[in-house]
């Protein structure tokens, strides 16, 4: 009389395991024929409201983190930056060199090793006086002036708005490509000339916030997260830091 109750109750189990298997392969929601199931309602959109839902959140978000990889003007940039309404920090790397990025408002610093100040214009010669200037700024928050010519273009990496209005744009017609997963959340992707022109990775849970891009044309990766929640910002230390007034020192 108990073997059929122990045979059902096995059948359940198995049933349950390949329905786990499923999921874990495909990256959809349990068994239900529903994907958008549960989630925020986003992945029934049309892709030109999802982008516009998606760009809506990411706006509204007071911070995140923001990784990966931008190619632009046949350099690639490893980016890794946390950004805010307030401010950044964080570090890019740019041709084998890795330098530190803080801004606290109007106020932005470079911190990076002396071979990065040797060549930071590239007319360094690598002469005795070049080691010299380089060696003072070693490992120090240099002040970069707002009107010094380097200035727009260090905070162009720092600027919450300014990086995500150029960066959440798909290029061509827009479409939907199907429910996936990122970091264990799910998503709904939306592509631009069928993926030619990007694609972008939206959340199905909770805010509808990016996160991960595909540039077009194979113009790097990135992944967005930690959206909403705060970092520390300050003004480095008097003795961290080398001010040198109305523009920065050149090789």
């Amino acid at each position: 009389m108990t073997a059929i109750p122990r045979r059902r109750t096995s059948r359940t189990a198995l049933l349950g395991a390949m329905c786990a298997l499923v999921v874990t392969g495909t990256g959809l929601t349990g068994c239900s024929s529903d994907p958008d199931e549960g989630t925020n309602g986003v992945g029934k959109l049309p892709a030109d409201q999802i982008q516009a839902k998606t760009r809506a959140a990411a706006e509204s978000a007071k911070a995140l983190r923001l990784a990966g990889n931008v190619v632009t003007s046949g350099r690639t940039y490893k980016l890794d930056m946390k950004l805010s309404s307030e401010g950044a920090s964080g570090s890019v790397t740019a041709e084998g060199t890795t330098f530190g990025l803080l801004r606290v408002g109007e106020h932005l610093y470079v911190k990076a090793d002396a071979d990065f100040w040797t060549h930071a214009d590239g007319k360094g010669d690598g002469s005795d006086s070049d080691a010299a200037a380089a060696d003072k700024l070693d490992g120090k928050y240099v002040k970069v002036p707002a009107g010094d010519p380097s200035y727009k273009k260090f905070s162009g990496f720092t600027d919450k708005d300014v990086l995500l209005d150029g960066l959440l744009t798909l290029h061509g017609a827009l479409d939907t490509d199907g429910h996936h997963e990122q970091a264990g959340t799910r998503t709904i992707r939306i592509t631009g000339d069928e993926g030619d022109g990007g694609t972008l990775d939206v959340s199905l849970e909770g805010e509808p916030y990016p996160l991960r891009l595909a540039r077009a044309g194979g113009a790097g990766t990135l992944t967005f997260s930690a959206w909403g929640k705060s970092f520390a910002l300050a003004e480095p230390k008097k003795d961290e830091t080398v001010d040198y007034g109305k523009q920065l020192p050149t090789s």
